[in-house]
């Protein structure tokens, strides 16, 4: 395979992913985004915890779908992330164009 080729399935891939995501957005309550992935989610349980003096994220997502073009599935029943990094949660009443 050359590079080229690797780089037009990279992007089919990518443009699929998008597509998908566009057309399953509805389906969610929330996006949530970590400094690692990109979920849709019905339901988000967030948590501050401590260990020692740092306070890191215990998030819980239950009915979720994942933005990684290499997963095979994206659908998964529930999620748990653990971070001390930030997570950003929001209502997913964003507009996504139709077209790219």
């Amino acid at each position: 395979m050359s590079a080229e080729d690797l780089d037009n399935y990279e992007t089919d891939a990518e443009l699929a992913l998008y597509k998908e995501y566009r057309d399953v957005i509805k389906l969610f309550t929330y996006v949530v985004e970590t400094e690692r992935r990109f979920y849709l989610a019905n339901k988000v349980d967030f948590n501050v915890r401590s260990a020692g003096q740092d306070v890191y994220f215990d998030v819980r997502l239950t009915d979720a779908w994942v933005w990684d073009v290499y997963r095979s599935s994206r659908f998964v029943k529930n999620v748990r992330i653990v971070t001390f990094k930030d997570v950003n949660v929001q209502k997913t009443d964003i507009d996504i164009p139709d077209s790219i």
